[in-house]
């Protein structure tokens, strides 16, 4: 179903408003110790500490994420990315010279002779346009032609089951920054994530348990689902000095029509809706009209939303601490001000709040 809704895009005339100084890089800067980022999750999920945020009065509390039911409501919709990461890291190597090669596995692009995914290959300036590599397990693929995103076309013999192939040989892509490489995978994925695509973790969700969802929905507080596979375009930084010149790249998105009811029942009640992680924001904003309808179906993102955004349909956020001068960040200055998001950052790192994929969390309201 089409609707009236507009993707927030760099350049879109008439959507900003404020200084300049909102678009410059340096604006999401910071410093952050390196003993802050977190090596590995905490047991249990939901023991993290939770930075209760209020984007209205302005004040910053201290809590634990277990403690999440205290600050929902009744009429609340609480919105959950059921994404699952996969295995989209393969090692191969170039055929004929035996020199190590990495596979990053980012979306299936079809193909009809051949079947056709986009990648990141590293070192990709050792592999040339139509590169043959031996992938472990003996699957040949050709490398094509670099994107202007930087990511290549990766061709696969006709009738490869890649999705079999990456749970078969592949390796969960735990993000660069996390040195310890021995937690379990099944502690980067959600405890609700059914839906297989994405090349790295909703993050925000990791903090939930099947006890704390099952005390959430006793409580009578309603939970949908949204897919968002998360790609390339959530974590590729920003290099641009202006942030309205950054191209996001496109990422996947699935709004079931029960969801959007519900979020339309939820404005109808005057509850709120409260998004689960960045990714829910992107999903359901990018199909929002201006009333806040929020339209069902299958669709692409690029939206990218910074400050002088204006939300239509988030209430509420829960989302982890994110790198500097990544979108991520912008997003949340979009929702909760720069000036008072950086300061809560500020005081998160203070007070030993852990940062990044397996670190702790902010309710934003």
């Amino acid at each position: 179903m089409e609707g009236p809704f507009r993707t927030y895009l760099p350049g879109s005339e008439g959507a900003l408003e404020g200084s300049g100084s909102m678009f410059d890089i340096n604006s999401y800067d910071y410093y952050l110790p390196e003993s802050r980022i977190a090596q590995e999750p905490v047991e249990p999920r939901d023991s993290s500490k939770l930075l209760v945020m209020d984007r209205f009065s302005g004040t910053i509390r201290h809590r634990v994420f277990n403690e999440i039911m205290s600050l929902l409501r009744e009429k609340d919709l609480l919105v959950i990315n059921d994404t699952r990461v996969v295995r989209a890291r393969l090692r191969g190597v170039k055929a004929g010279e035996g020199a190590s090669i990495e596979v990053f596995l980012l979306r299936p692009l079809g193909g009809k002779r051949c079947v056709l995914w986009e990648v990141l290959v590293r070192p990709g300036r050792r592999v040339r346009p139509g590169q043959l590599l031996v992938l472990d397990g003996g699957i040949e693929v050709v490398i094509g032609e670099r994107t202007s995103q930087g990511s290549r076309s990766c061709f696969f013999p006709e009738g490869t089951d890649v999705w079999r192939l990456m749970e078969e040989t592949g390796e969960i892509p735990f993000p660069p920054y996390v040195h310890n490489r021995s937690i379990d995978p099944e502690r980067y994925q959600t405890v609700y994530g059914v839906n297989r695509g994405s090349v790295a973790a909703p993050t925000a969700g990791l903090h939930f348990t099947p006890g704390l969802l099952r005390e959430i929905e006793a409580a009578g507080i309603r939970t949908s689902r949204i897919t968002l596979n998360v790609g390339l375009g959530t974590f590729r930084p920003v290099k641009e000095d202006d942030i309205r010149m950054h191209s996001m790249h496109p990422e996947e998105c699935t709004i079931p029509e029960a969801t959007a009811v519900a979020v339309r029942e939820t404005k109808a009640s005057g509850g709120r809706v409260v998004a689960v992680g960045t990714t829910v924001v992107r999903a359901l904003e990018s199909r929002a009209a201006e009333d806040g309808t929020v339209y069902p179906g299958s669709f692409s993102t690029e939206a990218f939303f910074y400050p002088g955004y204006h939300f239509r349909t988030i209430d509420a956020m829960i989302t982890n601490f994110h790198l500097p001068r990544s979108t991520l960040l912008m997003l949340v200055c979009a929702f909760a001000g720069n000036e008072l998001t950086m300061k809560a950052y500020r005081e998160a790192i203070e007070t030993g709040y852990r940062f990044f994929s397996f670190g702790d969390a902010m309710f934003i309201q």
